[in-house]
């Protein structure tokens, strides 16, 4: 599914020039330590990737048994309590070894204590935003622009602006409101820019954009829930990208186009303005902040141990380009499961300087040393 070869090359991935995701995000891509050597255990299976703990325990314990000096579980664990998570309980024999553990804190924040792989000897990364944009703006048919992010993949040849085109929402029931399958009426989107509704746990933007293409609409913008807050740096994945203008913006700003749609009935237009950009440089200033704790990252307290203060650390874990599978050779994705290796090659390149350091010295030596 490209999960475990995007979190794979973040570790130890070869320097590739002139990488990109549709020529968004180009530049070098290089895992953090691309001289380590990778010994990758497959413990997902089926169409949907299912990762129980009959198949993670035994990959982790042919792991140590092969000698390696770092685990990286870009996974979450089901139970909060360390001896009645398998997991954690392997990761412990690990640790015991002498090998470095880190683990996702988990995607369901911004809520309290929803936090994954909470164990002291787990080293529990949360996700940071990054310094790195993907402008696009709509203007609404009132002229009130809004800012927002795409990553369209497909050609528009020398047309960065989209419209104005009609703009509807979509609300005859649910379904539709979230543009999930089979849920849209061409005869009410057709030639239209369609409003969709982008909650955690169901399909992507990109899969949204399918089904409204699909329906014949011209256009489509991302609202994004509540859940995610005030951002909305996370261009959602898929290994189907993009096929017609689409933009990402804030629940705030999807809001507010809502609004206007209602208040203008049929007569609401927008234009969708994609320049192709990737903007680099220190981001103070909203919508996109950073670093900042994503969104969706899971937060404290540890809800078994209070007193265990988690997650240990956060790491770049926005729009993360890296190699990918089914067809792109790269892609972005937003995940804590993205953050975790990016701690897991630093702790091998901590290892291959001090091999004699235990787990918890290079614990502490990343925790001690890390800034925002």
């Amino acid at each position: 599914h490209g999960h475990g070869t995007h979190t794979a090359s973040i570790v130890a991935g070869s320097p590739v020039p002139a990488s990109s995701f549709f020529g968004f995000a180009n530049g070098t891509a290089s895992g953090i330590a691309p001289q380590a050597r990778l010994a990758i255990y497959k413990a997902c299976w089926g169409p949907l990737g299912s990762c129980m703990e009959i198949d993670i325990v035994p990959a982790m314990e042919k792991a140590i048994s092969d000698g390696v000096d770092i685990i990286s579980i870009s996974l979450v664990s089901g139970s909060a309590e360390f001896y009645m998570d398998p997991t954690a309980i392997a990761a412990f024999g690990a640790t015991e070894k002498g090998v470095f553990v880190s683990a996702a804190a988990g995607n369901t924040g911004p809520s309290w204590s929803t936090l994954s792989n909470t164990a002291p000897w787990i080293t529990t990364v949360g996700a940071s935003s990054v310094d790195r944009d993907f402008p696009a703006s709509v203007m609404l048919g009132n002229q009130n622009i809004y800012r927002g992010l795409s990553a369209l993949a497909y050609s528009v040849g020398d047309a960065k602006s989209q419209g104005p085109f009609p703009l509807v929402y979509v609300s005859t029931d649910i379904s539709s409101t979230r543009c999930l399958p089979n849920s849209l009426d061409p005869i009410l989107v057709k030639g239209k820019i369609v409003v969709c509704d982008l909650l955690p746990g169901e399909s992507s933007a990109a899969d949204k954009g399918s089904v409204v293409a699909e329906a014949g609409g011209a256009g489509m913008i991302v609202a994004n829930g509540e859940f995610y807050g005030a951002e909305q740096q996370q261009v959602q994945h898929s290994p189907d990208p993009y096929n017609l203008p689409a933009i990402s913006v804030s629940f705030t700003a999807g809001e507010k186009i809502k609004i206007y749609i209602n208040s203008m009935l049929d007569s609401a237009t927008a234009t969708i303005d994609i320049p192709g950009l990737t903007v680099l440089g220190n981001l103070t200033a909203a919508p996109v902040l950073a670093p900042i704790v994503a969104a969706f990252s899971s937060r404290g307290a540890n809800i078994a141990y209070p007193h265990i203060l988690k997650p240990d650390m956060i790491a770049p874990g926005v729009n993360i380009l890296a190699a990918y599978a089914g067809g792109l050779d790269y892609s972005l994705s937003s995940e804590t499961s993205m953050a975790c290796p990016h701690v897991s090659g630093i702790a091998a390149l901590v290892k291959a300087i001090h091999p004699n350091w235990s787990p918890a010295a290079i614990k502490s030596a990343l925790m001690t040393s890390s800034y925002i």
